[in-house]
């Protein structure tokens, strides 16, 4: 039993080991996470293949958004806002402070 349960947790830490890091949340890792739950006693193959699935986008691939849900009538630019207030974040640049009182993108 130990042997196939040593198996898993190898491919979880290289799963682990793999995985990006978030910048926003230094102290909170999704990789340490998994790195610990790869020494857990009772570790399954369906947690790997779930964490596998996770790295590699399979339910985005597999259920694809419509353009109708990434563009909704009210707010058609709303996720590419997002999109860009988080990599202009990323690099530190914030947004003046007269276009977040006057809610101008």
């Amino acid at each position: 039993m130990a042997a196939p349960t040593s198996k898993l947790a190898q491919k979880l830490g290289i799963i682990a080991e793999a995985w990006v890091r978030d910048p926003f949340r230094p102290n909170l890792q999704l990789s340490s996470f998994l790195k610990s739950l790869a020494q857990h006693p009772r570790l399954t193959p369906q947690t790997v293949h779930a964490a596998r699935a996770l790295q590699n986008n399979e339910v985005k691939k597999s259920h694809p958004l419509s353009d109708k849900m990434l563009h909704p009538p009210s707010m058609p630019h709303y996720y590419e806002r997002i999109l860009e207030g988080y990599n202009k974040s990323q690099q530190g640049i914030g947004r003046p402070w007269w276009k977040v009182f006057f809610g101008i993108w």
